[in-house]
């Protein structure tokens, strides 16, 4: 009698799905057929499906049995952020599928038998979840049976409007609020200090967004490479730049809106011809630096932009700057400081004693060289190991003291004095890049022709007029160059100089 094969437990059955991808993962696909490759995506995707409606249901129990109060976690979604190290958009991600277990079963049960695409199955919800409740169920059904024969999400989606419009009530009895309470825009900022937009616009805001994103992201001209998302994202910053600009934003705390942005001493210094010693001492700041910025993504800051590399010397092309010399505290340093103080005090009580008594003074030098000490400990624990006084006098001048320290302050430097700014603006009137952009003067910024960073002067003659994507991106992050003509006229030409614009034909030569 043959015996009875044992049912696998469920830890038997994960272990086996996991051996099983990371054989895959170790795999060389390269040496897998094309065939064989586009098999293994589309039985992926399928596992993938399957995947999502078995986390769904585990995590559905595991929320009515309040299995996360056990690890003393407020809730299934603090869990899964806590105990799987996953993020927190994640995590709203999966305790979504696992509300879907009660609310869109049909949904669930197509994709634990692998016949639709998670993505798929999520829209999908999105679009009923948006009808009457009543409706819900056979919505769902139609839905899917469309998209299991073949229906394309276009298809789907308009399918989806067609039922949604259907089903609603009488004009009269419709409340109005229902789709504007969904209303939602989101930004996330991700590790290097970019950001993740996500939303979900009502119909009057997706038409005023979509018209300005077309004004402001149209082509500028035949040296415009830029892909149509591209475009849309440049013109979304424009936009918001033009808008700071305006001063048509109410005030924060009493004092204008400003867009703060942090770039570091290390970028500002990046000139030609700098010194092995400062390259050095710049790329450790900007290993700090984007420390700094990676962790200010996760756990808040100030508000503003992280900028380094091409993004900061553009930013700071046209910009009103603010140095701030600030100290970075050396804990190592205040052990020795203390000691250092202690035998001071020491020497100096004991100096006290003696002249009392009519004996001879102490040695006034040894107390001169403890107070030069103790003055460069001070400055060793402000400037820390990474500050650029204590690395110089380490690292050039060879002694603790062998040199002054830089001060710590604050002040403010005007980049364009207004002047200037006015004399530009009244110039050129619009951008100045060859070509023919007609891009208004209220939405250029004044570009150093030369970079500051560079030796350029700030002069009338040293500066022009160039809209956001002819600044920002063709010259600060393409590397074009440009040019003022003696005649007035401007020239451009790319990094590689396989390009070149003129403003307009050369004159015609005499006679």
């Amino acid at each position: 009698m043959n015996p009875v094969p044992a049912f696998p437990s469920v830890a038997d059955a994960m272990a086996a799905v996991q051996a099983g991808l990371r054989f895959v993962a170790a795999a060389d696909a390269t040496r897998m057929s094309a065939q064989a490759q586009a098999e293994c995506l589309q039985m992926m995707e399928r596992v993938n499906a399957s995947v999502t409606a078995a986390r769904a249901s585990v995590l559905s129990a595991f929320t009515s049995g309040q299995g996360y109060s056990a690890d003393a976690d407020y809730s299934p979604r603090a869990w899964l952020i806590h105990k799987t190290r996953v993020t927190k958009v994640v995590a709203v991600a999966h305790t979504a599928w696992a509300k879907r277990m009660v609310t869109h079963p049909r949904v669930m049960a197509a994709l634990a038998a692998e016949d639709l695409s998670e993505s798929y199955g999520r829209a999908i919800c999105q679009w009923t979840d948006k009808l009457p409740e009543d409706c819900r169920p056979a919505a769902d059904a139609i839905l899917l049976s469309a998209a299991q024969a073949g229906m394309d999400l276009r298809d789907l989606a308009g399918l989806a409007a067609e039922m949604y419009e259907r089903s609603r009530p009488d004009l009269p009895d419709e409340d109005p609020a229902q789709g504007f309470e969904d209303r939602v825009v989101s930004l996330q900022t991700t590790f290097q200090g970019a950001g993740v937009l996500n939303g979900d616009l009502t119909p009057e805001c997706a038409a005023v967004v979509g018209a300005v994103l077309d004004a402001l992201g149209a082509p500028a001209g035949a040296e415009d490479s830029r892909t149509h998302a591209q475009r849309y994202h440049d013109a979304l910053q424009e936009a918001m730049r033009r808008l700071l600009a305006a001063g048509l934003l109410p005030e924060r705390a009493g004092q204008p809106v400003k867009a703060l942005v942090h770039v570091s001493l290390a970028d500002l210094m990046l000139i030609d011809g700098s010194s092995a010693l400062l390259d050095e001492w710049i790329a450790g700041v900007q290993a700090q630096w984007a420390a700094a910025r990676a962790a200010a993504s996760q756990s808040g800051s100030d508000g503003g932009a992280w900028l380094d590399g091409s993004a900061a010397r553009s930013f700071t092309c046209d910009a009103s700057v603010t140095p701030m010399v600030t100290g970075e505290v050396n804990p190592a340093a205040l052990q020795d400081l203390i000691r250092l103080c202690a035998e001071l005090d020491k020497r100096r009580h004991a100096g006290d004693r003696a002249a009392e008594a009519g004996d001879p003074a102490p040695d006034t030098p040894a107390e001169e060289a403890l107070e030069r000490a103790i003055i460069g400990k001070a400055v060793d624990l402000l400037s820390g190991p990474g500050g650029l006084a204590s690395f110089l006098r380490r690292r050039q001048l060879g002694a603790r003291l062998g040199g002054p320290s830089l001060p710590l302050d604050v002040g403010v430097s005007a980049d364009i004095p207004a002047a200037i700014r006015r004399a530009v603006i009244l110039r050129d009137q619009h951008c100045r890049f060859p070509g023919g952009c007609d891009q208004p003067s209220s939405g250029c910024e004044v570009h150093h022709l030369r970079h500051r960073a560079d030796g350029g002067p700030t002069s009338v003659k040293d500066c022009a007029l160039f809209c956001f994507f002819h600044h920002q991106v063709v010259i600060h992050q393409w590397g074009w160059t440009v040019v003022l003509n003696p005649d007035g006229t401007t020239t451009a030409w790319n990094k590689d100089k396989t390009k070149i614009i003129h403003s307009h034909s050369p004159p015609a030569r005499p006679g």
